[in-house]
């Protein structure tokens, strides 16, 4: 039997966090291990219960979800990181996940999207709604884009030209399968690429190559 993923839920709305439990408990792969009201209670609970997946919210008092999240990314062996999070909060989004979050939910998203959610995030797999990612593109200051691409593109050059494709093809959402299939790669070859990416890179994850890609204008 598969070890069940353990979730930690960061919120200060203890309904919801009541709510988030109970939905999740119904799930038999999942197990909520711990909550915590405030960013501040996170390190020390993730020590202790060693989740897989935490579900954080970004606006909490004393430390909010963003310093949270980067303080626990920073972290060895940190666990992954979903944003919870309202349209209204799609800046504060866009510097979780440039913190190394590895996607977002909204807080009405339906309880089996979530429960997905977090599955898919277990496994490694981001998860990003093309149509909010253009979004947050989109909130960018223009006075700002010629700047992060021209640092975009320089942090790119330290790739190899199949390295590069391979990179751009993560920032247009698709998986290792599909970057397989399109370059004539097995799905290892393509793993250990995205591997050796984000090593020369120094990110934490392929939502991080994707907004790199992204700042580069190459999607």
């Amino acid at each position: 039997m598969t070890e069940a993923i353990r979730v930690l839920i960061v919120d200060d709305d203890p309904l919801l966090r009541a709510g988030l439990t109970m939905m999740l408990s119904g799930a038999a792969d999942l197990a909520v291990v711990g909550e915590a009201g405030d960013g501040t209670q996170v390190p020390a609970l993730v020590t202790e219960h060693r989740p897989d997946v935490v579900l954080m919210d970004i606006r909490m008092p004393a430390m909010d979800g963003l310093a949270a999240t980067e303080a626990l990314r920073g972290r060895p062996d940190a666990p992954e990181v979903i944003v919870l999070t309202t349209f209204d909060a799609d800046e504060h989004v866009l510097r979780a996940l440039r913190a190394g979050a590895s996607g977002f939910v909204l807080k009405d998203t339906p309880p089996a999207d979530i429960v997905e959610a977090i599955r898919r995030v277990a496994s490694g797999m981001p998860v990003l709604s093309p149509a909010v990612t253009r979004r947050l593109m989109s909130r960018v200051a223009a006075s700002d884009t010629d700047t992060r691409r021209d640092r975009a593109l320089r942090r790119l050059d330290a790739l190899s030209e199949r390295e590069r494709q391979i990179a751009v093809a993560v920032g247009e959402g698709k998986s290792n399968a599909e970057i397989g299939a399109a370059l004539y790669l097995s799905v290892p070859t393509v793993k250990a690429h995205v591997s050796r990416i984000l090593t020369k890179l120094d990110l934490n994850n392929r939502v991080q190559i994707a907004l790199l890609v992204h700042d580069a204008d190459l999607v």
